[in-house]
């Protein structure tokens, strides 16, 4: 059975190594961008700072025994309006990942519904993310979830 609970400041060092499953993808296909070996402590330091920003929570998916299977992290955002845009208020799903023993089992999924219940908690009208194009597994996950996309952000060397 999964749980989905909000991480504390205790969680920092269950999360770090949870990261290691989608930053290590990330640096294989853009190691101009992403770090060899984060130092341990400073990305457990990036988590501790997250829990503690109010407009962001973290989530934890534990299994049977309290094993950490997965998290994601989401922030609310306030987008104030302009001459050309409606105001709004998102939550921007920022970072998930499930650990591979876990993978198709429904954690993602849970972690997914627990942020869309973060979304609703604070009167978000949407929920965001982004994946890396690379990334063809997120990209099937999130289309499978419903997600349409609205935008492509390109990139080139210089």
């Amino acid at each position: 059975m999964i749980q989905i609970r909000t991480a504390s400041p205790d969680d920092a060092a269950l999360l770090a190594p949870l990261n290691h499953i989608v930053h290590d993808l990330h640096k294989r296909h853009r190691p101009d961008l992403f770090l060899d070996f984060p130092e341990p402590d400073a990305v457990e330091a990036f988590f501790r700072a997250q829990i503690a920003d109010p407009s962001v929570t973290v989530l934890l998916a534990d299994g049977t025994e309290g094993k950490a299977l997965g998290y994601a992290l989401a922030r609310v955002k306030n987008r104030p309006g302009s001459a050309l845009t409606c105001s709004d208020v998102i939550v921007s799903l920022d970072q998930i990942a499930v650990v591979p023993d876990a993978a198709r089992t429904g954690v993602g999924a849970a972690l997914l519904e627990a942020v869309r219940e973060v979304g609703r908690a604070e009167g978000c009208r949407r929920l965001v993310t982004d994946v890396w194009y690379f990334n063809e597994g997120a990209r099937a996950f999130y289309q499978a979830a419903g997600f349409s996309p609205t935008n492509v952000l390109l990139d080139q060397q210089l």
